[in-house]
């Protein structure tokens, strides 16, 4: 099998091609800090009073679960470099001790705002709203006898209180678990001891009392009946606590090593991983923090005290609370209009027409991909279905329909990425099940880990036998694409499919295929093409024509081509970078990235596509080079993953990606500008008339134009004649019958 030591390798500083750039580390912000910083603009979401307030609620808690990920991702590894001793780079003026320092600096900042939002903020609007999170103090008698009562009857069972003492040792602490740390001692002795009760992992971590919409943590509820678990001790203290264990589970691996049982191993220990936060109550008594971090071996930079909750994950269920008015208003996602006729109609032979676009949540992803794999696989004439799947859902539809068609005896093969990270046992559990279904599972190449979100479908049809693709930007997850904004083709185009073929070859064989017709693949040839263009850009400008570049993206940290991007802009082209996430690049300093401009838009759909747009020195926006695809700008989507991105044709279809990037470039809703110093500003709506659709953010205006767009395909009167405002209009002389690009002598710009 292929490693990546015998691809095509490009090396992240020298592959940046002619020119130079400065060689100062500051060039580039840290990641780690930009990645706070990132949550940080998630945190404003709850702050935001143009948010309906149960989304805000929704935002705390998303706020804290990244947080509590990025603890399990990163800290770990930043602690093993310090305590192995390594410094700094020459990209990194920081040594990890002071990128730790800082974290926690900023993290326990972060925190404070989080807890004053929840208290002057959104427990007074959730009070006005007739909602209460209340604590035990605030219950009324009756009301603490009714949560006495549930608590005997479904709580008081399940717990197992845990003392130390010579006979028994500290308890195991499991990640991510809430407990509450007692000292207790028996009347009329001095001696103290210390305990632990952890609060059980039910479904909602609520109690919600008979009277509706009033709560109260189980926390709460316990911490105020100890003495039912205690009877005949004194409690002197107590202490809500939770720790975050180290998630790292990267395992590499020789042809010798079976990858399913190392990753099952490497999930067992993570169980046990270090510790790598200790979150506390604010007032803890110095003497039982120093027996927990003792216990835990920690140190003082490793606790986190708080004033606010100690699980922000309980505001899920308010924020499930069926109020559609406090909510963003109900979005049903729209089926694509070539395949909105009748459910009968083939879904191939609506593909060999022309490319179907697909925008996800915008346009239906069951309707369109989860309908592509089922049709598939009930269909005869299809011959053999390959796909990847990163992540998918729990119950997902994908491995319900490649079981069936491996039963039906088609060749079905699927690329199983085994260490999607928080999702590795879920893939071992599909994985398993495909296999007993006999279906061809792999796990791709080694070294690599598989991301490319790619389908192939083969068919036996009257003129011999034709492929039909999915090139996409999101996962085959059901859940997510309903609330994940990413993009897609189906294609039965001769070239792409063919590229498809070597792709799977690639990643379940040995193959060493290094040419593609279409598609960029990572990491055989993805990053070098990119470089080229943003070169080609350069070139373009300096003969006089414009140089533009357009690249949406979740993360950008690969540092060559973050310096071809400087390059560019040093030679005057002008860059925009819409990025969700982190962002490595520092835009806005003179001399080296004045023409560099980043936002972030931050709102109801987490914006998750990679969109990457060319001017090719044409007046014309829509006559450039457009591309979809699964890596964002880093080094490991370029270098350690396998990876497809694939060119977009079709002049409407890149009318679509160029109206979503000018939607996003225009927002005054939700965006926000990342300056020079690596600090971020909502970006200012002053001077824009209030009548004017840049005030309804990117994703109103897509799900508008979504349903304008089904609507007049349907023949709705009420808005034919209309534009769809924002959008680049084309003369209808641009389009082949077929709707596919004409040739260059055939075309041109109205």
């Amino acid at each position: 099998m292929t490693t990546p030591d015998s691809q095509p390798r490009l090396d992240p500083i020298t592959d940046a091609g002619s020119g130079e750039v400065p060689a100062d580390p500051n060039r580039f912000f840290n990641r780690d800090h930009s990645w706070l910083e990132f949550n940080a603009r998630v945190l404003a979401m709850c702050a935001d009073a143009t948010v309906p307030l149960l989304e805000r609620v929704r935002f705390m808690a998303i706020y804290s679960r990244n947080l509590d990920e990025f603890y399990m991702k990163r800290v770990g590894a930043l602690r093993h470099a310090i305590e192995t001793g390594i410094s700094g780079t020459t990209y990194e003026p920081l040594t990890p001790a002071q990128v730790l320092h800082t974290m926690r600096t900023r993290v326990c900042e972060l925190d404070g705002r989080q807890a004053g939002i929840l208290r002057e903020q959104l427990l007074p609007a959730l009070g006005e709203a007739g909602i209460a999170l209340l604590a035990w103090t605030e219950l009324s008698e009756s009301e603490r006898a009714e949560a006495q009562a549930w608590f005997r009857r479904n709580i008081f069972p399940i717990l197992t209180p845990l003392a130390v003492d010579p006979g028994h040792r500290f308890p195991f602490i499991s990640n991510m678990s809430v407990s509450l740390g007692l000292v207790v001692r028996r009347p009329g002795e001095p001696e103290t001891m210390f305990a632990r009760v952890k609060v059980p992992n039910t479904p909602t971590r609520l109690y919600e009392l008979r009277c509706g919409r009033r709560f109260i943590p189980i926390q709460e509820i316990i911490e105020h009946n100890l003495e039912e678990l205690f009877p005949g001790m004194e409690i002197l203290q107590v202490l809500p606590f939770r720790v975050t264990r180290d998630a790292e589970i990267e395992a590499e691996r020789d042809a010798s090593d079976d990858l399913l049982e190392s990753v099952e191993q490497k999930l067992k220990e993570r169980k046990f991983a270090r510790v790598v936060r200790l979150e506390v109550a604010s007032g803890a008594s110095p003497r039982m923090l120093r027996f927990l971090m003792e216990e835990l071996d920690l140190g003082a930079e490793d606790m986190y005290e708080t004033s606010g909750l100690t699980d922000y994950g309980i505001l899920d269920t308010i924020a499930d609370i069926d109020l559609p008015a406090l909510k963003y208003s109900r979005w049903t996602p729209l089926p694509p209009v070539e395949l909105s006729g009748e459910v009968s109609t083939s879904i191939f032979s609506q593909i060999r027409k022309g490319d179907i676009f697909l925008h996800h949540p915008y346009q239906s992803f069951d309707l369109s991909v989860e309908r592509f794999i089922k049709v598939a696989a009930e269909d005869p004439k299809v011959l053999c279905i390959k796909q990847s799947l990163y992540r998918t859902s729990g119950d997902s539809p994908f491995i319900a329909s490649l079981i069936r068609a491996a039963e039906s005896g088609k060749q079905v093969a699927v690329l199983v990425e085994l260490r999607a990270r928080f999702d590795e046992a879920r893939n071992i559990e599909w994985a398993r099940k495909l296999e007993n279904a006999g279906v061809h599972v792999a796990y791709g190449v080694i070294g690599l880990k598989t991301h490319t979100k790619t389908a192939l479908v083969v068919r036996q049809e009257a003129d011999g036998i034709r492929c039909y693709g999915h090139v996409g930007t999101g996962n085959y997850n059901s859940k997510t694409a309903k609330l994940y904004e990413d993009v897609g083709i189906l294609t039965s185009d001769p070239l792409i499919t063919e590229d498809l073929v070597g792709l799977f070859n690639y990643m379940t064989g040995r193959s060493r295929q290094t040419k593609f017709n279409k598609l960029l693949i990572a990491p055989v040839s993805m990053k070098r093409r990119f470089i080229e263009l943003i070169e080609r850009e350069m070139q373009l400008h300096a003969s006089g024509r414009p140089g533009r570049i357009i690249a949406k993206m979740n993360q950008l940290e690969d540092r060559g081509v973050m310096d071809a991007l400087y390059r560019a802009s040093q030679a005057g082209v002008q860059i925009d970078l819409i990025v969700r996430g982190f962002c490595c690049i520092r835009p806005g300093l003179a001399g080296l990235s004045e023409n560099i401009r980043v936002r972030s838009i931050i709102g109801r759909f987490l914006e998750h596509s990679r969109i990457f747009y060319f001017g090719a020195g044409r007046a014309e926006p829509l006559e450039g080079d457009f591309f979809i695809g699964s890596a964002d700008w880093m080094y490991r989507n370029l270098q350690t993953r396998v990876e497809a991105a694939t060119p977009i044709d079709l002049l409407e279809h890149r009318r679509i990606l160029w109206t979503t990037l000018e939607y996003a470039l225009a927002d005054v809703r939700q965006s926000w500008q990342l300056h020079a110093d690596g600090t971020y500003a909502r970006v200012s709506d002053t001077g824009v008339p209030a009548d004017d659709p840049r005030h309804l953010g990117l994703h109103q205006r897509l799900m508008n134009d979504a349903m304008a767009v089904l609507a007049r395909h349907r023949g709705d009167p009420s808005v034919l004649g209309q534009p769809i405002s924002g959008s680049s209009q084309l003369a209808p002389q641009h389009q082949s019958k077929s709707g596919r690009r004409k040739p260059k002598s055939q075309r041109r710009v109205g």
